[in-house]
């Protein structure tokens, strides 16, 4: 199993300028574009404190590992899923749809100061033998690569700098 801890900070952000930002299909979609994904799907239902966001990424591998690659194929699907149960706590889940494996965590928003940080914590597990760690550390590096992109679209998002 590895775990993933990761912080997004929202300087000079209101707690009600970052909800609506992860809250808004068209910001998602700009993280997704922003990765250079073969292929995207988001869907945002429900209304606070029951919203349910759903994002579809389709990766290509052509950087991933020779040894990855037979068990992912030519595209690496990641689908994420969150359930906002307020304002500013939901729980993820991410699925590589047909792989086995699971990632379970949770996604909380809170000011510090004048700052909004979003913190990210899930864990990945793998249950492939000799191998599963390795492809546990792939994923795991994908996930954050996702929620850096997500932070620098963000502050642009914010700052009213994106187009």
């Amino acid at each position: 199993m590895k775990k993933i801890n990761h912080t997004l900070v929202y300087p000079g952000a209101s707690l009600d300028q970052v909800v609506a930002m992860v809250s808004d299909p068209a910001f998602r979609e700009a993280v997704a574009d922003y990765q250079g994904v073969v292929r995207r799907s988001v869907s945002v239902t429900g209304e606070v404190p029951a919203k349910r966001i759903e994002v579809e990424l389709v990766h290509g591998t052509e950087r991933v590992p020779s040894f990855a690659k037979k068990f992912v194929g030519d595209e690496i699907p990641i689908v994420q899923v969150e359930t906002w149960t307020s304002d500013t706590a939901a729980d993820v889940e991410v699925t590589i749809p047909g792989k086995p494996g699971e990632m379970v965590g949770s996604a909380t928003l809170t000011t510090s100061g004048d700052d909004v940080v979003e913190t990210m914590e899930l864990e990945v597990r793998v249950k492939i033998p000799l191998v599963g760690g390795k492809i546990e550390d792939l994923i795991a590096g994908l996930l954050v690569k996702a929620f850096k992109a997500e932070n620098k679209v963000g502050l642009k998002w914010l700052a009213g700098e994106w187009n």
